[in-house]
């Protein structure tokens, strides 16, 4: 063990774990900022396989700390656990990012992976690693911090953690505002893409900066060797009670107190007195991990709940996955605010507001917070479009033609100008469709009977009675990541070609659609290229200014002077609901999280003997993996049609499960475990003085006789 040097009071060595762990909450938050969106954009994934792979990562994320601890107990140390699980997590940051590198398999560069199982396979890979290893070193980091303060230092060494937790947050913080800036970006070797690699390569690149500041300050830290596995004398010691009380079970054997208490005749009564302390408030974890369910789906149902907003906020414009450092900024806020504030004026009115009441009114919050957001999902259900069921047909008529047209469907009748469409999409059932009658001025009824396909939006181009064209859209929702869909409709006689960016609609034939493809916010500039265009034509234009998850169709026309021209349908709006009202939902949430987490840290670290606080660390964090899964049962097992029905109901199951907490808590008696250790402290010295009475008597005795 090294001597520790000081500055201002506390232990130097604390300097670098704290930047240590800024650049590794970096690391991980900004990753994990981008992750849903890189399963569902980039790898190809829906919404629930997506949530659900990411909600089994932070689940194996918060199991992992037992590894960690397992380690750094019996034989590492803290110190080499942390190196060690830090190298396998950078190494498995940059798996991942190198994972999101499309021209690693795009063989034929034409925009799309040519092997997807690579890519999945390596970005598994990479998380696996991660897991291993942020949760490795999360029970040793916060510890190992607090080895380094000496006797006397307990002033330092509280405010430390205060500075610790700081530096979690700050990190949380700015990593969720800049990856998914960094995302939006455009980069790529032969075709222009999301920059995931460059997302995931700035928090790979941080937790390289993470290790290499710890292992700077190796010099000046204190250093414990492992001191033997309390985790697995625990376990021994609750096996062998559990196993001698099932071989006693017979009524001839007397009961005794408490179950543990059938391990007295192998192990001594303080640990077992320190492990009945740490199994009551193991009993009173049992409900928390509903609390963890809803908390940590802020990274995945409500960032997807937000690429169904618009995030224009005044002059600033916000992406859906910026929204989660809401969160951070609130929890920076309202822990100075309850601690200095809100507390104090509890206490004032006189209100016994205990750790564990705190805890249940944190549930209660979180509980809130979902109702809030079903809230939100209903407003923006009333915004979405009606897209069609799996057996009905919606037809949407384009008139492409240069006089007016009138479409007889079954049952309706629409009369549509020229170079413009119907208000929306009309809706058909299934084989309803047989046949088509359309018509113009001065001209006959023409008949037609085309294939309309189940389940599909479609365009009818029509630009004469005998002329008509089916095209099927593609779109049977709204476009993902909040982007914007763009086609063409070309009335010319030649094919063109049209490039926006580095997108090209390439070859759109004289009276058809483009396939649509798709753009982030802002105006668009757009060039055609056609063997019918004069030399002297503009060819330049661009669209108007795109908002949020809607889509455009741009009829290409001949002008009057020969040269192109284009008008602007609206096929889906943009979205309306501002991403301002996901506001109240943080704030509740953060509120609970506050309440909840942090006083739920103070009160097992009270309440924990001192050899056995890694222990019920280890439990604590298990609440979150097993908050994860719950998440990954409903959702899996639920398949709600309605968004905001889920919510409902992880609402009402955490409301449920904080009654129960409170009933639970109600009954729970709070122990001072320095004062029970004092006490067999106190017993054990009074044994030797009485071992060692005889001695001393006879020595006094033989003495006087010399």
């Amino acid at each position: 063990m090294s001597r520790s040097q000081s500055c201002f009071g506390y232990p130097l060595s604390i300097f670098f774990i704290v930047v240590n762990e800024f650049c590794e909450r970096f690391s991980y938050y900004g990753m994990r900022a981008i992750l849903v969106l890189y399963f569902r954009n980039f790898i190809g994934w829906d919404d629930n396989l997506s949530t659900a792979v990411y909600h089994t990562f932070v689940a194996v994320c918060y199991l992992t700390p037992i590894l960690g601890a397992l380690i750094a107990d019996s034989w590492l140390g803290k110190f080499k656990t942390i190196i060690w699980l830090s190298i396998v997590y950078t190494i498995g940051q940059g798996v991942i990012s190198v994972s999101s590198i499309n021209d690693l398999t795009d063989h034929d560069h034409d925009g799309t992976p040519n092997s997807l199982p690579v890519h999945v396979t390596l970005s598994m890979i990479g998380l696996l690693l991660i897991a291993l290893g942020t949760g490795g070193i999360k029970p040793c980091v916060s510890a190992f911090g607090g080895d380094q303060f000496e006797e006397g230092q307990e002033k330092q060494r509280n405010r430390f953690f205060s500075i610790f937790y700081l530096a979690i947050n700050a990190g949380s913080l700015l990593s969720t505002i800049i990856t998914p800036i960094l995302r939006v970006q455009q980069c790529g070797i032969h075709s222009q893409q999301a920059c995931y690699p460059l997302a995931f390569g700035v928090p790979a690149a941080l937790m390289a900066v993470s290790l290499i500041v710890f292992v700077i300050g190796s010099g000046m830290y204190k250093k414990f060797q492992p001191q033997g596995n309390i985790m697995g004398k625990v376990a021994k010691c609750i096996g062998f009670a559990i196993k001698n009380r099932f071989r006693h079970r017979s009524k001839e054997f007397p009961k005794r107190k408490h179950w543990l208490d059938w391990a007295k005749e192998k192990y001594d009564e303080r640990l077992i007195s320190q492990i009945k302390m740490v199994t009551k408030v193991m009993f009173l974890y049992i409900p928390l991990p509903m609390f963890w369910a809803l908390f940590d789906q802020q990274g995945s149902r409500w960032t997807l709940q937000a690429t169904t907003m618009t995030g224009k906020i005044g002059a600033v414009e916000i992406q859906p996955d910026q929204m989660q450092t809401v969160n951070a900024i609130l929890i920076v806020i309202m822990v100075p605010i309850f601690d200095a504030v809100i507390y104090p004026l509890i206490a004032k009115c006189g209100f016994n507001f205990t750790s564990l009441k705190r805890m249940t009114v944190g549930m209660l919050l979180a509980s809130l917070a979902f109702v809030v957001a079903a809230i939100v999902q209903v407003e923006i259900d009333k915004t979405l479009p009606v897209f069609p069921e799996a057996n009905h047909v919606q037809v949407k008529v384009l008139n492409i033609g240069n006089v007016n047209m009138t479409v007889s469907f079954p049952g309706e009748t629409v009369t549509v100008d020229q170079m413009s469409s119907t208000p929306g999409f009309l809706t058909f059932n299934e084989g309803e469709l047989t046949s088509i009658n359309i018509s113009s001025v001065g001209s006959v009824v023409t008949a037609v009977a085309p294939n309309f396909g189940p389940g599909h939006r479609h365009t009818l181009l029509v630009w004469a009675p005998s002329n008509s064209r089916v095209v099927m859209d593609g779109l049977n929702k709204k476009p993902e990541k909040g982007e914007n869909g763009i086609r063409f409709v070309n009335t010319l006689n030649e094919a063109i070609n049209i490039t926006i960016g580095e997108k090209v609609y390439e070859n759109i034939t004289s009276h058809n659609a483009s396939e649509y493809q798709f753009f982030t916010s802002g105006v668009k500039h757009f060039t055609m290229s056609s063997v019918e265009f004069s030399q002297t034509c503009p060819l330049d234009f661009q669209t108007s200014n795109l908002e949020f998850g809607s889509a455009y169709t741009y009829i290409i026309q001949r002008q009057d002077n020969g040269c192109p021209g284009i008008k602007e349908i609206e096929d889906i709006p943009p979205n309306t609901v501002n991403m301002a009202l996901q506001i109240p939902q943080y704030f509740l949430l953060t509120c609970g999280e506050v309440v909840f987490s942090v006083t739920g840290l103070e009160f097992s670290y009270s309440q924990a003997p001192s050899n056995m606080k890694s222990v019920l660390q280890a439990g604590w964090l298990l609440t979150v993996a097993f908050g994860n899964i719950i998440v990954l049962i409903v959702a899996g097992a639920g398949q709600f049609s309605k968004q905001w029905a889920e919510y409902v109901l992880f609402a009402a199951l955490l409301l449920v499960v904080s009654v129960i907490f409170a009933i639970m808590a109600r009954f729970y008696t709070y122990v001072n475990p320095a004062e029970i250790e004092a006490q067999f402290d106190e017993e054990e010295k009074k044994k030797n003085l009485g071992k060692s009475d005889p001695s001393s008597t006879t020595t006094s005795v033989s003495q006087t006789k010399m």
